[in-house]
């Protein structure tokens, strides 16, 4: 799948690397850009050592409207290292469906957006063979995902 850092796959972490997946959207108004804070806020209360072996990802739900350099533009507010995937419709049901997120356009013809798009708000822990390590229910707040990181990473 593209991504903001040119093709992306989970096959390129290490085996001792994992990622922290979201489903989202670039103009989504409240819980996209919170997820990505709190995955910078997680990153941020882990060693060094630990945060080297995290990649923050965030998948689109929206590739009619996220381009790869809108996702790039977006991604660069919480850091270098997230990483944006735009994929075909196809291959965003294919993902999807995997990991078990849902979402459905919601038209909005009094906005100027046009719509907007529900959708879960889970993060996963990933690793290279794209399992599910932990599940992580949305939270504006780092906790659930740093003790989950924590657990996977070991201290």
């Amino acid at each position: 799948m593209p991504s903001t850092q040119g093709d992306f796959s989970l096959t390129q972490l290490g085996d001792d690397e994992i990622a922290i997946i979201s489903f989202g959207y670039t103009y989504c108004p409240d819980v996209c850009p919170m997820n990505q804070a709190v995955k910078r806020q997680a990153l941020a209360q882990l060693s060094d050592a630990q945060r080297e072996r995290v990649v923050p990802v965030m998948i689109t739900v929206d590739p009619e409207r996220d381009t790869l350099d809108r996702m790039s533009e977006y991604m660069q507010f919480f850091g270098s290292e997230f990483i944006g995937l735009v994929g075909s419709q196809e291959q965003l049901t294919d993902v999807a469906e995997r990991y078990g997120v849902i979402w459905r356009r919601v038209e909005a013809p009094e906005s100027a957006m046009a719509y907007t798009i529900d959708h879960s708000a889970s993060l996963f822990l990933v690793n290279r063979e794209g399992e599910i390590l932990q599940r992580v229910l949305y939270s504006p707040k780092p906790h659930g995902v740093v003790s989950a990181l924590e657990s996977e990473l070991g201290s």
